[in-house]
């Protein structure tokens, strides 16, 4: 039942009707125009310094090193965001990468980071900033860290397309590695055919089998084989000696 304080829509007087109606399709047009609430991205800062780092991990700074990783790993995916990895400043990422390393010196995850993550973005001067990070990282550890520059050495070679530098990493890996595995050591000499110097290919490999250092048989089947076809490819390309006409 309706109170005598109600009254019909019917006596409303039709302009207050037609104010009404357009308040409120001026509010339903300004909630559709207004912008959504939009996420803004937050900047990588400097990590702390080792020093302040290692009194506050209380003599875990393992502990610290991977709780240090675990922010560095998700600080593409914030609030409402996602960062590409390409829109990161890989300066700080190398300084986040190297503090992680310092706090924990055997750790492997922080060199799979830089060659695998953050190393395959589509921009070659961040490709070679991780490469370069890595490379300086081995020299510090060879034995541990050489599978991550055997990565930067392929990515180097496919990559890049800069076989010079694909060869230097590998070399490092023969020189300084010496725990290495057989196909990282190796990598030079097949860097080295591809390169078309095939002579000089010829006589690592050849040393190689020679030095007894290969034991495995399939690896000698293999590697033999290899030898086989370079010195066969290297006479083929012989240029042969200009015969004189007899008299």
């Amino acid at each position: 039942m309706k109170t005598g304080a109600e009254r019909a829509i019917a006596t409303v007087p039709r302009w207050i009707l037609v104010l009404l109606a357009v308040a409120l399709c001026l509010q339903i047009a300004l909630q559709a125009l207004r912008p959504g609430p939009s996420a803004r991205a937050e900047a990588l800062g400097d990590p702390a310094p080792v020093a302040v780092l290692r009194p506050l991990a209380l003599g875990e700074p393992i502990a610290l090193a991977q709780l240090l990783t675990l922010y560095l790993q998700a600080f593409d995916n914030q609030p409402g965001v996602s960062i590409p990895f390409l829109e990161l400043d890989y300066a700080r990422v190398i300084a986040w990468l190297d503090t992680v390393l310092e706090l924990d010196p055997i750790g492997q995850y922080p060199l799979m980071m830089a060659s695998q993550i953050y190393g395959p973005v589509p921009d070659e001067a961040k490709q070679r900033q991780m490469c370069a990070f890595v490379r300086r990282q081995f020299e510090r550890d060879p034995d541990r860290r050489w599978r991550w520059l055997a990565h930067c050495a392929i990515m180097a070679k496919h990559r890049l397309h800069d076989m010079r530098l694909a060869l230097d990493y590998a070399e490092a890996i023969t020189v300084h590695a010496r725990h290495a595995s057989g196909w990282a050591r190796q990598m030079r000499i097949f860097i080295l055919e591809d390169l078309g110097e095939r002579e000089a290919a010829t006589v690592l490999l050849g040393g190689l089998l020679d030095s007894g250092e290969v034991t495995e048989p399939k690896e000698i089947h293999f590697l033999t084989e290899r030898l086989e076809k370079l010195r066969a490819a290297g006479k083929s390309s012989a240029p042969s000696g200009n015969r004189h006409p007899q008299q």
